[in-house]
């Protein structure tokens, strides 16, 4: 059973064989690839398929019923905007933090050159793909043009989620507004289609404490550790910021503007935590988000079932602030020096590209390829952090699921719910 206490059994196991593989035995032996290709690739690229399957149909039917469950567009709009204020808020914060902090330590300007280079090289390969796949981007007008799909069949197949949710979304708004049988049959059929996804990610998350461990194997058996002591001054800052917004300000958000006990909201939440850690994408984390918003944080779906789904894809703070923290760090590599002016409007940048971002494993490393080319800094440079940046992906992973949960608990506030909350003593402790 896929319980949180499982799941973290499950990630410690792939933890220590991956270390234990790396440290005694050569990762390139004929049976650790035998392994790592016939048993643990296939469990954990089968979990994650399984879990990208269900999730069109799931944010589909979510989105819709949770928008025809406000009743009228009016409500919508409320809630619409204010999601859209808090995520502009808590981006924002994350990234102006990581920049300032990214300024004062300067990481960037103590890594040796041999270093630089040799990293540079075993990543080559893995270049061409980010720099082609980052010529590929949409940004600014190009990107809210694509949002609106010529075809919706075509963005399924494409696996367009923002294209998908603004169908999605038009679509519960055309249900509030028609008022027949014949829609109300059609939001019963949609509710039956979620009902249905919902029994199907309970099964496929059944399997999770396996897939993780899994995963979590497959990583740590490759890199190891030892390229953390190589980048130690760059992983450290950016792990200093995200420690800062996870453990400062998500909790002063869930106490100040949430009213709920701090220590039970984390302890509720950790099952997604874990979940989006070990997978490192917010997307294939989506079901056992929207799961623990409603089951352990009991959060009314009208909220979550919006604040979520919408939230995977527009409320990335940890893929914005270490979007904004590389740029910076690799123009400090190269010697291009960025003003305030310049800072200021990478921030935005990144705020605003937060929202196109890819909610899958390393969907970042692209806006960041596209991001250098704007400010003349050379994108090649990526290569160096490519190989920590899966252990960074999973932190800022955690940081983007953990930040849609905090925004549902204070929108659902905002909105006048009061949920049943599970309380830890007294409800308006903030000791985590």
């Amino acid at each position: 059973m896929a319980t949180p206490r499982n799941m973290l059994l499950g990630f410690a196991a792939g933890l220590i064989a991956g270390l234990l593989v790396y440290t005694f035995a050569d990762p390139s032996a004929t049976w650790v690839q035998w392994t790592m290709t016939y048993v643990t690739g296939v469990v954990g690229t089968l979990f994650l398929r399984a879990l990208m399957m269900l999730v069109i149909p799931l944010v589909f039917s979510a989105l819709i019923i949770g928008v025809a469950s406000m009743g009228d567009a009016r409500e919508l709009a409320r809630l619409g905007g204010r999601m859209a204020l808090f995520a502009l808020l808590s981006t924002g914060i994350a990234v102006t933090s990581g920049l300032v902090l990214m300024n004062v330590f300067a990481p960037g300007k103590g890594i040796d050159a041999a270093v630089t280079r040799e990293l540079v090289h075993e990543n080559a390969s893995r270049m061409q793909d980010i720099m082609e796949a980052g010529a590929q981007v949409s940004s600014g007008l190009e990107l809210l043009i694509h949002i609106v799909p010529t075809n919706v069949l075509g963005a399924v197949v494409r696996n367009d989620i923002l294209a998908v949710l603004f169908f999605s979304l038009f679509m519960g708004v055309g249900l509030v507004a028609t008022k027949t049988r014949a829609s109300d049959a059609l939001l019963l059929g949609i509710e039956g289609l979620f009902d249905v996804t919902m029994k199907m990610i309970e099964w496929v998350i059944a399997t999770a404490p396996f897939a993780i461990a899994c995963l979590v194997f497959d990583s740590v058996a490759v890199a190891g550790w030892g390229i953390l002591g190589k980048l130690s001054g760059f992983v450290g800052t950016v792990l200093v910021a995200m420690a800062i917004h996870a453990l400062v300000f998500y909790p002063l958000m869930v106490h100040f503007g949430a009213k709920r006990s701090v220590r039970a909201f984390m302890r509720d939440s950790r099952e997604s935590i874990v979940m989006a850690f070990s997978t490192s994408s917010s997307t294939a984390t989506l079901p056992t988000t929207l799961r623990v918003a409603e089951e352990n944080l009991k959060l009314p779906p009208s909220v979550t079932r919006f604040v979520v789904t919408v939230g995977a894809t527009a409320n990335q703070n940890g893929t914005a602030l270490f979007e904004g923290m590389t740029v910076l760090f690799l123009a400090q590599l190269s010697g291009v020096s960025l003003d305030l002016s310049q800072q200021i409007l990478l921030m935005i940048i990144c705020v605003l590209g937060g929202v196109g971002t890819a909610g899958v494993p390393a969907g970042s490393l692209p806006v960041i390829a596209m991001i250098c080319v704007m400010f003349g800094i050379p994108p090649e440079g990526l290569g160096i952090v490519l190989g920590v940046d899966r252990f960074l992906d999973m932190c800022r992973t955690a940081i983007n699921v953990g930040g849609d949960l905090v925004a549902s608990a204070v929108l659902t506030r905002w909105d006048g719910g009061h949920p049943d909350e599970p309380t830890d003593g007294d409800p308006s402790a903030v000791g985590v």
